[in-house]
């Protein structure tokens, strides 16, 4: 491990946790002097004023040009090419990720096209996981092709498809681990093994990527850059921001990536506000590992709970043992410390004879929670503070057709929750109400 640089003050890391490493940021930083700050201050300047032109015509120089950086701080020009608060979130999102590099958006979505945008070109092709968040489908299945990007997607949890669907025009296997809504997992490490023998066959302009969602695991959980994953994606707005009031988005990757990803955001312009920055810099991320301790806690014994009842079908939890990857996900979902880190997402199902009964049943108790109970909300996102409820079906995954979703998974009856931060008791408490109101309608 690398010596710790010192703190003004003669402070040091030493060997600290993350969980207090994620609260006090990187050592020392270029980005903003606030040695006398407990608290970064908020950046609410769209624009800053420049000593010179020699000073102005120099960060235009250095912008997206890392090897012609020479100042010790960054010029700021525009906040649409950079300000202090999103420079200091983006220090710790790729100290969280373990990646050398971060780059904040506007939205997660933002963050998604940046990535594919700076590894992909007309004639190319992606290979996505047959099941993904229906915005991310929406994007490849519909726009895409208008780019002669071609999409092929498959079951990745199947290796000798992934093998066989591989051509010469790939160059980026995208998905997500957990998958939205079902709780998938794929296995990251042998992806990267057979992503390492292909590109060792190809030359370097070539070569095939792989880009991950990990908004579900978030980085306390797993880290994919660790396993052999180029890239990482993060809808901020879910766990990392963590209290559902501001909307971003972030790729972490190889230091070569950045100044690319810079120039894709200020031509693009998905640029995250400082405003937004800040909440997630100063509360979302430093509190991260707190929360997601105490929801992966409440949400085994949500799932447990759930998985006894003689009303519920199926239960997806992938600290639960009765789940199809629980092997993977004790391998593959750790914790910085190297503990079993399942995350705070289930997907069940509701019983039924037919997928319709199955649909019905399920709308039926997500709409007696929306109008009775306290501590669960029906609505979309995830990740917040506050236990979230919704119908992926019909909901975050309709613009998938609904025999792609079948196929992909999702069955029309699926539910989707998010745990937050109450009582266990309290929520068990509104699932079983619901649950014996739907018996009784």
């Amino acid at each position: 491990m690398k010596a710790k640089k010192k703190k003004p003050g003669g402070k040091s890391q030493q060997r600290c946790a993350m969980e207090t490493l994620l609260i006090h940021g990187k050592a020392f930083t270029t980005k903003w002097d606030y040695s006398h700050h407990v608290v970064p201050p908020i950046s609410a300047s769209a624009t800053f004023r420049l000593d010179n032109v020699k000073r102005g015509a120099q960060g235009f120089v250095e912008f997206a040009h890392s090897d012609e950086a020479s100042t010790k701080a960054p010029i700021y020009i525009y906040d649409r090419l950079g300000e202090p608060n999103k420079g200091l979130l983006e220090e710790s999102l790729a100290f969280a990720e373990r990646g050398e590099t971060a780059v904040t958006f506007a939205t997660g979505m933002a963050a998604i096209s940046a990535a594919l945008g700076i590894l992909t070109k007309s004639g190319d092709e992606i290979v996505a996981h047959d099941a993904l968040y229906g915005c991310t489908f929406s994007l490849m299945r519909n726009w895409y092709p208008r780019y002669n990007i071609a999409v092929r997607f498959i079951p990745m949890t199947n290796l000798r498809l992934l093998r066989k669907t591989i051509t010469p025009r790939t160059r980026v296997l995208y998905f997500e681990s957990p998958v939205n809504p079902n709780l998938d997992l794929i296995d990251i490490a042998a992806v990267a093994e057979i992503v390492k023998k292909e590109n060792a066959r190809r030359r370097s302009h070539q070569r095939i990527f792989i880009v991950i969602d990990n908004t579900f695991a978030t980085p306390f959980c797993q880290r994919p850059l660790e396993i052999g994953a180029d890239f990482v994606v993060h809808s901020l707005t879910k766990n990392i921001g963590g209290f559902g009031t501001d909307m971003g988005g972030a790729v972490i990757g190889p230091e070569w990536s950045r100044d690319r990803l810079l120039l894709y955001r200020k031509d693009f312009g998905g640029v995250l506000a400082a405003k937004s920055a800040w909440p997630i810099l100063v509360y979302g991320l430093p509190t991260l590992a707190m929360r997601v301790k105490h929801q992966e806690h409440s949400a085994h014994e949500i799932a447990a709970f759930l998985s006894l009842d003689e009303r519920i079908d199926t239960v997806r939890y992938p600290g639960l043992e009765s789940h199809p990857h629980y092997d993977l996900a004790r391998h593959q979902m750790i914790d910085y410390e190297g503990n079993f880190a399942p995350g705070s997402l289930i997907y069940f199902i509701v019983k039924g004879r037919t997928p319709n009964e199955r649909r019905t049943r399920g709308e039926r108790l997500i709409n007696w929670i929306a109008k009775n109970a306290y501590t669960i909300t029906l609505a979309v996102s995830l990740g917040n503070i506050r236990t979230l409820i919704e119908h992926p079906s019909s909901m975050t995954h309709s613009a998938i057709p609904t025999g792609e979703q079948e196929r992909a998974g999702i069955d029309p009856g699926g539910i989707r929750l998010s745990i937050g931060m109450e009582c266990v008791d309290d929520i068990i408490s509104d699932l079983k109400k619901g649950l014996m109101a739907i018996e009784k309608s």
